[in-house]
């Protein structure tokens, strides 16, 4: 499959590149992100996979969140996503900040006119991956994900439902329970349907409850002054309880103000 060079800067002795290429499960073409530390340049690099939350850009991690020192040092490769399929030309796709573009919610949609293009899951766990692992300098076998608020959900999910593909997952303000929260039911319900069923399949508390063994290293950082935490979006408490009910051990840390 194609790339297409949009930008590349020296960072922290590394490389910020910026790609495009034609999604075959989006069906349309997709930018995505990808950070090559020193080390990529002598031997293949673990990968860390981040997915931004609602409205974002492969932009906004690369470019607000610091994070070139720490890869460069510990020679990490990162790959940061779009969170949506652009320009699909799907009515109603550009309404609102929290469903459509920008706001994909890492599933693969079912119902139509987003079956089509709407498939962030599928994208993220199988076509991207088999991009990068084909074209950069990476380990297979070193994979892990994190990201935050939409992202922190997406990384959860995709981690859990696939036991033994990436070896940690971490989150910052993550949508824990998101068949509970405002939007994740706006989401899923234009994405999956009205059956809500449907819907545990992809949120993390109820994942975390059919998780086979305990061989992922889950991490949650939160902001106590989060004001969606206070709205009932994020819900961690429900997923901590579920982990806890399962016995699956989880790092979970309340931090000053909000992240």
């Amino acid at each position: 499959m194609a790339l297409k060079q949009i930008s590349s800067n020296k960072c922290f002795g590394g490389l910020q590149k910026v790609f495009e290429h034609d999604s075959v499960e989006l069906n349309c073409k997709m930018k995505f992100a990808i950070y090559l530390p020193p080390k990529a340049e002598t031997g293949k690099c673990p990968a860390l996979y981040w997915l931004s939350g609602l409205t974002c850009t492969e932009q906004n991690f690369i470019s607000k969140s610091g994070y070139h020192q720490a890869a460069s040092e510990h020679g990490l490769v990162v790959i940061a996503p779009d969170t949506s399929p652009r320009g699909c030309n799907i009515k109603g796709e550009d309404e609102s900040w929290d469903f459509g573009t920008g706001a994909g919610f890492y599933v693969d949609a079912t119902e139509h006119p987003w079956k089509t293009n709407y498939r962030m899951y599928s994208y993220v766990t199988e076509e991207l991956p088999q991009l990068i692992n084909a074209n950069f300098p990476v380990d297979p076998q070193r994979m892990s994900i994190f990201g935050h608020s939409m992202g922190g959900h997406g990384a959860l999910i995709c981690a859990l439902k696939n036991p033994g593909k990436y070896k940690s997952v971490s989150a910052f303000a993550p949508i824990c329970n998101p068949v509970l929260c405002p939007w994740g039911k706006k989401a899923f319900s234009g994405y999956l349907g009205t059956d809500q069923s449907k819907w545990k399949a992809y949120d993390a508390t109820h994942l975390v409850k059919s998780f086979p063994g305990s061989q992922l290293d889950i991490l949650i950082d939160q902001g106590k002054d989060d004001q969606f935490l206070s709205d009932g979006q994020l819900l961690p408490d429900n997923f901590i309880a579920a982990c806890a009910e399962k016995k699956t051990p989880v790092v979970f840390r309340l931090q000053e103000a909000r992240l």
